[in-house]
């Protein structure tokens, strides 16, 4: 088995319900930012990482997405008839994304700084660690107005606090999916369990970042990326 991330999940299942009438025809990330839809952000990060496989699920009103990546190198894996969440979603995922630890990512933020993949990737070490989370400061966080999730501890261990905010990017060793009986779960089940264990992991990310989950969240975004407005 690789120790190495090769394959990235995006997750694009969900229902966008904080976009109201923008997602009322469409999936959130075909909602365009700055001239391109969501899910072309992420891809840019990705395709410039140089992952050799990459899977998107889909569920909510899938067929924009299906004819949007339909001639890409973009594997989907459709979830029906029920939604799975982040860990259910992964766990059906894993035949396309084969062996070993992946990348999960986000298709509702944007960024603007070094490429968040490759920060993380230099930083993963499978020895200490089963999962890196990337999370960003909350200074750092445009959109975002929660008290944050993680802090840091000396050693790079994650806990659950107010402080930095999960970015949705992060690599995950997904042998712990098996375990978990329900159909429909969230990765905060498995990361529990490697906080249990001592290996959940995280890092904060030098440059900003958008959460673009509601529709305030396209200004704030094009500001950020300094995107003219029509």
């Amino acid at each position: 088995m690789c120790d190495r991330p090769h394959s990235v999940m995006l997750f694009a299942a969900g229902f966008g319900t904080r976009m109201g009438a923008l997602t009322a025809d469409r999936p959130k990330p075909m909602i365009e930012v700055a001239g391109k839809p969501l899910i072309d952000h992420a891809l840019e990060l990705v395709r410039a990482h140089g992952a050799s496989r990459i899977v998107a699920n889909t569920h909510y009103r899938p067929e924009a997405l299906i004819q949007h990546l339909g001639q890409t190198e973009v594997i989907l894996s459709h979830e029906a008839p029920d939604i799975l969440e982040t860990g259910g979603g992964l766990r059906a995922a894993l035949p396309h994304l084969g062996t070993g630890p992946v990348f999960t990512m986000n298709t509702d933020a944007v960024w603007r700084g070094p490429n968040p993949l490759d920060q993380i990737a230099a930083l993963w070490d499978p020895d200490r660690m089963d999962a890196l989370l990337l999370c960003i400061p909350r200074d750092q966080a445009i959109g975002h107005s929660g008290t944050g999730d993680f802090v840091i501890d000396a050693s790079g261990q994650a806990q659950r606090g107010p402080g930095l905010v999960y970015s949705g990017l992060q690599i995950l060793k997904t042998d712990g999916l098996h375990d978990i009986a329900e159909p429909a779960f969230s990765l905060n089940v498995l990361w529990d369990r490697m906080f249990g264990d001592g290996r959940l992991f995280a890092t904060s990310y030098p440059g900003k970042w958008c959460d673009v989950g509601h529709p305030e969240g396209i200004v704030q975004a094009e500001d950020m990326l300094g995107y003219p407005h029509v």
